[in-house]
């Protein structure tokens, strides 16, 4: 599974991005995906996620009312949106999927950086105060 993330760029305080995360070259249409970002020299972070269905959603507590996780099943892509941004929203966000096993429910969710499968690069967020 490929993973192409995009939608970065610099935003003032108070803006918004829209990023994108495109899955390619796997056997579903739908994943479990996560949003993360991480600064350099720092751990990755958790931002958000959506389960396979896509009925479950799940926010870190610094985005919650601020970010929304979203997917179109048809594009096979998951969005984030970042509305009023703040200049510590700045990072690099990278997208990641799990593909769904056995044991898995379609309504799971996942929030460990180690629950997941695949990675896509990094896109740079840069919120200027």
């Amino acid at each position: 599974v490929q993973l192409q993330a995009s939608g970065g760029g610099l935003a003032q305080a108070g803006g918004s991005l829209r990023l994108s995360c495109a899955a390619s070259g796997g056997t579903s249409n739908t994943y479990a995906t996560g949003w993360f970002r991480q600064a350099p020299g720092k751990e990755r972070e958790f931002v958000a996620a959506i389960s396979w269905r896509g009925d479950k959603k799940y926010y870190a507590d610094s985005v919650k009312g601020r970010f929304t996780i979203s997917r179109s099943s048809a594009k096979n892509t998951v969005y984030l949106q970042m509305n009023s941004l703040k200049s510590e929203d700045t990072d690099d966000y990278y997208c990641a999927v799990r593909e769904r096993s056995r044991y898995d429910s379609v309504h799971d969710f996942y929030t460990g950086a180690s629950e997941y499968d695949y990675w896509g690069q990094g896109t740079q967020v840069t919120v200027s105060s």
